[in-house]
């Protein structure tokens, strides 16, 4: 398998020396400077690219192999091949990574809110911190700041009540921290930070819009763009949910093994596969992640490798260290390592270690929320020890 390192351009402070000082090969990376729902022009993607991979003299080259991600609009998992105009933008941002030889297309399909943490900076034992989703400050968010419609019916009794107790407990200084943690895109998502106004806004427009629809509209949406990824030889990876469960009302429709049996069977192209996230996926204990990989293996095209900790009340979860958690990263290595030897070198699995603890010196850095530098450095080296292990029987 290729390994592989999220990289979120010139500008956010990480150097590509430092991917290759990592270890990996190859870079997963976006144009994410350009405006949602805008398609991406070939010469705007191999600019990206020539500063990638025209490797100054000595050093490691580097191979920008995924693209995480190109946009889904809101207008396409609301009205699927109704969004003409916004399909046919996605399918040219398509045709313009196909021209740059990049193989790869990740993309979600979740409505609103992208991946969605309650705190970026939770402390572990240890002192190093790592994200966290709480699901009662969740519900503080939900019933107190946001104030959503009809909310409180989607929460116990005891639920609200916890989630009173947390919003009276916060500052001002407390709930725009949570405001932002929430509203606001986190690093990679492909959603657009939003006021509150424009949160219930947004949350409106899905008004009518249940799991049935939404992926309805998915597979509606796959169906249009798959020959075109087929023609061009791209590989496209659905995103799973995160977390993989329902938030603020919206359906989520890419959090269990029968969600993406229902896609692939309904779009059966080999090239529309899955982004295999196991700390998504691991949030839900109901996820036997060994099987899924068993499962999907053909369909796997990218691995996203992290691992998640559920906590108590079985809502709430943190990150945990990447052979850490409820992820049982040995099993789960082996099932992708039997698949990537029964394929050609040009549809090889590629994987990165995602998000990763602070630590070290990143605690006394800026550091992207999820991606500092040391810690998914951490990570990348015990996966490739166990691939090591695996490949030699060690």
């Amino acid at each position: 398998m290729r390994q592989a390192w999220r990289w979120f351009g010139p500008e956010s402070g990480v150097p590509l020396d430092a991917v290759r000082q990592a270890g990996a090969t190859d870079v997963v990376t976006a144009l994410h400077e350009v405006p949602i729902g805008r398609a991406w022009t070939e010469s705007e993607v191999a600019a990206r690219k020539s500063l990638i991979e025209d490797t100054p003299q000595g050093r490691s080259p580097l191979v920008w192999s995924v693209v995480e991600s190109i946009p889904v609009p809101d207008a396409v998992k609301r009205k699927g091949v109704a969004a003409k105009a916004e399909i046919e933008a996605w399918i040219a941002s398509l045709e313009a990574v196909a021209a740059n030889e990049i193989g790869v297309i990740c993309f979600n399909f979740m409505p609103v809110v992208d991946w969605t943490r309650t705190d970026l900076d939770y402390e572990l034992p240890s002192g190093a911190t790592a994200m966290r989703f709480d699901q009662d400050r969740f519900a503080a968010f939900d019933l107190h700041i946001l104030q959503r419609k009809g909310a409180a019916a989607e929460y116990s009794t005891e639920d609200r009540a916890r989630a009173k107790a947390v919003f009276e407990a916060m500052s001002d200084e407390d709930v725009a921290d949570l405001t932002t943690n929430i509203a606001s895109a986190l690093p990679g998502s492909t959603t657009e930070p939003l006021t509150i106004p424009a949160f219930r806004d947004r949350l409106e427009s899905y008004a009518g819009i249940d799991a049935a629809r939404l992926r309805h509209h998915l597979i509606e949406f796959l169906a249009a763009v798959a020959p075109a990824a087929e023609s061009c030889g791209v590989r496209l990876t659905l995103h799973p949910d995160d977390p993989p469960r329902s938030l603020f009302g919206l359906p989520r429709i890419a959090s269990t093994a029968d969600d993406y049996a229902a896609v692939f069977d309904a779009v059966p192209s080999p090239g529309v596969g899955m982004c295999y996230c196991t700390g998504s996926l691991g949030v839900r204990a109901d996820n036997d992640l060994p099987a899924m990989a068993h499962r999907f293996a053909a369909r796997i095209h990218f691995a996203h490798l992290r691992a998640t900790k559920r906590e108590g009340d079985g809502r709430s979860f943190h990150e945990s260290a990447h052979l850490e958690g409820d992820v049982d990263m040995v099993a789960i290595l082996r099932e992708l390592l039997a698949e990537d030897r029964r394929r050609t070198l040009d549809q090889t699995i590629i994987f990165r270690p995602d998000h990763g603890h602070r630590i070290l010196d990143d605690l006394t850095k800026k550091v992207t929320p999820g991606y500092p530098a040391i810690g998914r450095l951490r990570g990348l080296a015990e996966l490739r020890g166990i691939v090591h292990a695996l490949e030699t029987g060690a």
